[in-house]
């Protein structure tokens, strides 16, 4: 089987296909021939040798990258129970394990640039009839991150306003999954472009930040002066002040990401979040338990994940939603 191993750490090009034998699946294992590879910021991290690690421990050379895959089972091992997993099966991996917040596929250990693995069995899922491989391999990562935001503390329920920054692949899927809750989405962006795309997808009020750069202000005119009950930050430091701000009274500020990498002054936070009862969480994806979840709301309100067919831009952040490639095994 052919599979892409990170010999150095200077971006894609550092990516060396090789020829390896096929793995054989043990006893608790299943094998799994994989269809398709989303990509996400944190894997262009690993290929620059960048990715954040505990106790400056270094990525392992020779690592094959990537995390977040779907695929079908090729093969089961002896003691993995019939009614859990068979040959045939359509299958995500959840690539957090309980212990280590950052997650391990294609950084700690071998990830899923590659056309077969093995896994334990207990780590796979299935994913809903409805999708497409392509799809499916948008929800351990983006999928994931986007339900425990909406979900994960107080759940978004029909009637309330959402706050949702930006057009990466977990804004994409968090407003994606808010409008089948019920809510009312409010999408910001530089881009009418993609603003367009938001209002496709469902949804009701846009705010071009290029032209609108006081989007708190924005938000409370949309409102009524009432503000968002859930706010989707992806840019951390640099707009966490104005997503306070922009809350309801008694609100959340579900914090994603920091993809907004500039010098702000915070000292003005504490203030804020207590005169709005604000409540902040960071999220970090969630377990087997709420990826269950997860995929039966996907199921039950037939979402389907949008992707951006335009692989090349993820590194300059102009694609929008997810971007994805497909795998032969």
């Amino acid at each position: 089987m052919l599979e892409y191993r990170l010999n150095e750490f200077n971006g894609p090009e550092s990516l060396t296909l090789t020829e390896v034998p096929r793995p054989n699946p043990g006893p608790s294992q299943v094998l799994v021939k994989f269809h398709a590879v989303s990509l996400q910021y944190r894997d262009l991290m690993v290929v620059n040798g960048k990715y954040p690690k505990p106790c400056n421990h270094r990525i392992p050379s020779g690592l094959a990258p990537c995390s977040d895959m779907a695929g079908e089972i090729v093969a089961v091992g002896s003691s993995v129970d019939p009614t859990q997993f068979s040959v045939g099966d359509r299958v995500c991996a959840n690539f957090v394990t309980p212990e280590f917040v950052f997650g391990d596929l294609g950084a700690e250990i071998d990830g899923v640039l590659t056309q077969f693995k093995v896994f334990e069995a207990d780590r796979l899922v299935r994913f809903p009839n409805h999708l497409s491989y392509r799809e499916a391999a948008t929800l351990p990562c983006a999928g994931l991150t986007a339900y425990s935001a909406l979900f994960g503390s107080v759940p978004v329920k029909r009637g309330d306003v959402v706050l949702v920054q930006g057009t990466s692949g977990v804004s994409i899927m968090a407003l994606q999954l808010a409008v089948a809750a019920g809510a009312i989405v409010i999408l910001t962006s530089s881009s009418d472009e993609k603003l367009t795309v938001g209002v496709k997808l469902g949804v009701q009020h846009t705010i071009n930040y290029a032209r609108t750069p006081k989007v708190d202000e924005e938000v409370m005119k949309i409102t009524d002066g009432k503000g968002a009950d859930v706010v989707i930050d992806i840019g951390g430091p640099a707009t966490l002040v104005q997503s306070v701000k922009a809350c309801a009274f008694g609100g959340w500020v579900q914090l994603v990401g920091t993809m907004v990498h500039t010098a702000v002054d915070l000292e003005q936070l504490p203030i804020l979040a207590i005169m709005r009862h604000v409540c902040m969480r960071g999220v970090v994806i969630g377990g087997m338990h709420r990826f269950h979840e997860a995929n039966k709301f996907i199921e039950a309100h037939g979402v389907h994940p949008y992707l951006d067919p335009r692989f090349r831009y993820l590194a300059s952040q102009t694609h929008v939603g997810k971007v994805v490639i497909g795998v032969t095994g």
